[in-house]
């Protein structure tokens, strides 16, 4: 067996239907008090809802989360936090909104609950990106990582079928690029064919029928494989790529995987066999590149 050096993201996960009901407990278990709510403009509806639910444990609600987390929002953001006194932020949404609860971190040390309802996978990573002057930067620091992850498919049961589908392509270009990451180790493999595998399982029901609860759960699941993997390995070309074409122009970044991995896929191909292999077992198909072409 080759060596190799495992080191695993230190977040509490819950994970149930209704996990919500458990946001209040797991604020109290932080020690926090002062709670600002994270969304982007079209969540504020569910950021007043969690808001409403931690009752004086919130400071109110900064729904103004945007893609590429720019440096103007996240100065913002940090600013509001400092003005209300917040010791802790809840990020409810998807990477956007997330990106932006680990900006604040970034430069505060605010610990981050994330609630995702999307299957970005962000909220398992130290990862994080900021957007100036058109110039997306990423990377990796210890303090932005949610220190709480709530998973709730119920929350994901009005995330629009194509927001669902691109989402989950973005979840499975995660795992897929750890696979012939040079820091791969076998618990990281294990952990991407899994989430590869529940994707492809699970984004066929959600495309069917929205509102399986069964295929929500599964690509929930699967996102949340996807996304810790891609906490522990390093990003490749696939990423590379995306980042530079999403910040520059201010592309939709699930979409952009999306079109991305399967070309991506195909050109690493050759140089990447075992990996092309656990994608294709994970997939039930004949050819990594192709499969992700066919899940569209």
């Amino acid at each position: 067996m080759r060596s190799f050096v495992f080191e695993s993201m230190p977040a509490r996960v819950v994970f149930a239907e209704n996990a919500i009901e458990h946001l209040p407990r797991e604020i109290e278990q932080l020690g926090a008090r002062r709670a600002l709510v994270l969304s982007t403009p079209q969540q504020e509806a569910l950021a007043t809802d969690i808001s409403r639910r931690l009752g004086q444990r919130s400071v109110g609600v900064y729904p103004h989360a945007v893609m590429h987390v720019p440096i103007e929002v996240a100065r913002k953001a940090r600013e509001e936090a400092a003005r209300l006194g917040a010791d802790c932020v809840v990020a409810a949404g998807g990477g956007s909104t997330v990106g932006l609860g680990k900006a604040i971190a970034l430069e505060s040390g605010l610990p981050v609950v994330a609630i995702p309802t999307t299957y970005a996978g962000s909220e398992m990573t130290s990862i994080y990106g900021l957007t100036e002057a058109g110039l997306k930067k990423t990377g990796r620091n210890r303090r932005v990582l949610p220190k709480v992850v709530i998973y709730d498919p119920l929350l994901t049961i009005d995330l629009p079928v194509a927001m669902s589908i691109t989402s989950g392509f973005n979840a499975i270009a995660h795992a897929a690029e750890a696979l012939y990451a040079e820091n791969l180790n076998p618990i990281t493999a294990m952990m991407a064919e899994e989430g590869i595998r529940a994707l492809a399982q699970g984004m066929p029901q959600v495309a069917k029928n929205p509102r399986d609860l069964d295929g929500r759960s599964n690509c929930l699941y699967g996102a949340w494989l996807c996304g810790a993997v891609l906490g522990t390995t390093s990003m490749a070309l696939h990423h590379k790529l995306c980042h530079v074409l999403g910040g520059t122009w201010n592309l939709p970044h699930a979409e952009t995987h999306t079109v991305i991995l399967p070309h991506a896929i195909a050109f690493n191909y050759p140089a990447a066999p075992e990996a092309m292999a656990r994608i294709e077992r994970a997939m039930k198909t004949p050819n990594a590149a192709g499969g992700i072409f066919d899940l569209m």
